[in-house]
Parts: structure tokens; sequence; C-alpha cells
């Protein structure tokens, strides 16, 4: 259980016994390395859904959704022409924010094991919209090394998957990729991008420009992870939040998580990475995860798969020893 502000208490995401619901997204299309297509089947080879289950969550596994046909994206002509794959990147969008607010609505977590960046279009839409209906706050945090905020009018590479944060937070260009599903844009002062150590220009002045919060590798260097994310988390706790978390495999180094096409020196350690997991189910916040970017055919003997299914445990409360619960205190 956790309180809000008002001292009204309520079951957070990650209670004991809580259902889990898990959906395989194989979508490579936004991104320009092919692979992260497999990154489900890996997940649940490195034993993902039975980990959580022997845990004792109740885990619902919805397999993965079927590649659907393009459509029309909505976009202006110029920012279509300097997209790769609009039309498919646009039917995905589509197709995941339908199944992914379905699942919120069905309670429990829902975790959405892809695939490439470019499918948190449609989760994080998805949880925008559940978290209005449900009159709710969504936070986002984004741990991952690029900030992910191009534009059609920014990017470099015309890949999609460096546009889904820009997109999450409403930028006009982009918001025909959702159709005709109500569109809630993330306030960014309630986005956290934590790990960051690659931007292009132009998105470096996007993010400031927009209040977007950044945690880069250099504050974590000087301040570590346990500070600087207890400090995020201090500003969620006690509000009426929904904390949807979206775990880029290249927020890691890649000496210890090689399977991924976007790999930056300098990323997160195999310590560093646990602690922000553990932290995050101390906090009780947590109600929806992303897992984006594996991509096996990059990997070593599926060192990378191992190492994220057991950071997703440790998200979900998986520790060496036994600690004590957090306790409530009822206004």
């Amino acid at each position: 259980m956790r309180q809000t502000e008002t001292g009204e208490l309520y079951q957070s995401g990650l209670g004991d016994w809580a259902d889990v619901s898990l959906l395989g997204i194989p979508l490579e299309l936004g991104a320009s390395e092919a692979g992260s297509i497999m990154g489900p089947a890996a997940l649940r080879t490195a034993g993902l859904p039975a980990l959580l289950g022997e845990m004792g969550y109740r885990v619902t596994d919805h397999g993965d959704l079927a590649q659907p046909a393009a459509v029309e994206p909505g976009l202006k002509d110029a920012d279509a022409k300097a997209c790769r794959n609009p039309g498919l990147i646009a039917a995905w969008t589509r197709l995941i924010h339908d199944r992914a607010y379905e699942m919120a609505k069905g309670g429990g977590v829902p975790v959405f094991m892809g695939g490439d960046h470019s499918l948190s279009m449609g989760t994080v839409s998805a949880m925008a919209r559940h978290c209005r209906d449900t009159n709710r706050e969504l936070f986002v945090l984004w741990l991952d090394a690029h900030a992910d905020f191009n534009t059609p009018a920014t990017t470099p590479s015309g890949n999609m998957h460096g546009m889904s944060m820009a997109f999450a937070c409403g930028e006009p260009s982009l918001m025909p990729l959702l159709g005709d599903r109500p569109f809630v844009p993330v306030p960014p002062e309630n986005v956290h991008i934590f790990g960051l150590r690659s931007i292009d220009k132009e998105e470096r002045g996007a993010v400031r420009d927009k209040g977007i919060q950044v945690v880069d590798m250099r504050m974590i260097d000087q301040a570590s992870v346990s500070i600087l994310l207890q400090g995020i988390l201090e500003k969620i706790e006690g509000r009426r939040a929904h904390l949807h978390v979206s775990l880029d495999v290249d927020f890691l180094d890649p000496s210890i998580a090689p399977a991924v096409g976007t790999t930056v020196p300098g990323g997160a350690t195999y310590r560093e990475a646990h602690l922000i997991m553990e932290m995050l189910h101390d906090s009780g916040l947590v109600g929806s995860l992303d897992i984006v970017e594996l991509n096996p055919f990059l990997d070593e003997r599926g060192r990378s798969a191992r190492l994220l299914t057991e950071l997703v445990t440790s998200l979900f409360g998986r520790t060496i020893i036994d600690r004590p619960a957090r306790r409530i205190r009822v206004a």
C-alpha cells in the first residue's frame, strides 16, 4: 500500500502477489540495426516469466503482437520523408497503444518486452491515457544513454526510436502517429532521463527548453545513483502517481550488455543497475515497464538477456537477503 499527500492509501504497482502481464513487441523498424525483433523471445528463453512466477506473482503472458499492415501516418509530407518506415511505425504505435491500454485497465503491472524504443510511443501514450482515466499523475523514468527527443525536423538518421520521448511529450509533428486515439501528453517536468551520455545538438536544446529532467553520467559519477535516484523518487512519493520505467539496454555499459545496436561506452555498471532496480521496488511507485533494444543477434551467449532478466526480477523484489518491508504512516 502507498499513501498520497491527502492520506489516502492505495495498492502500489509492485504489491505482494500482484498480477504481472507480459506482452512481446517484436519491433525493429524504428532502428537501423536488425535484430531487436528477437528480443521478446530472448527474454522468455532467459526465463523471465518463470522467475516472476517463482517469486509469487501471477504471471500472464499475452504472447507477441503480430506485424500490422502499414497505415497512412498522417504526417506532413516533409516529415514523413524525413522518417524511416513512418507508415509501419504509425500502425505499430496504434496497435501497441490499444493493447497496452487494455492491459492497464485490467490491473496489475504491464511489462512490455521489445523490440526497439519506438514501441514506447504506444506504451507511454497508453499509460498517460489510463492515468487520466484513473486520476493519477504519470511520471516516466527513461533509463537510456540517449534522450530520444529528436523530431522529423532534427533527426540525423530518420530512425524513429530516437523520437519516442518527444512524441510522448506531445511533439506536434509526431502526434498524428496515434491516429484517432485520445492523445494525453506527458508533462515534460514529469520525465526523468537517467544515464544520458549521448545527445544530438538540436536535441540538447529541445530537452533544455522543454524542462525535461536529466541525470547524465557525469552527475552519476559525482553524486552516485542512489542519491540522484532517491531525489527523483522523493519528488514523486506521496502523490497519486504511476511511474512508468523504460529500460533501454544501452543504459548499461556495453561491457556487461553488448546486445544493442546503439552502444555507448561509459554506461551503468552491474551493481549500479541492480541498485536502481532495488530502489525502484522499495519505492512502491512503479506501475509499468518497457524493456527495449535487446538485440540477441549482437549478444554473447545470451549474457545481455540474462542480465536484463536479473534486473527485472530485482525490480519486482528479488534480493540476496530479506529486508524489512517499508512502513506506511497513516495520517
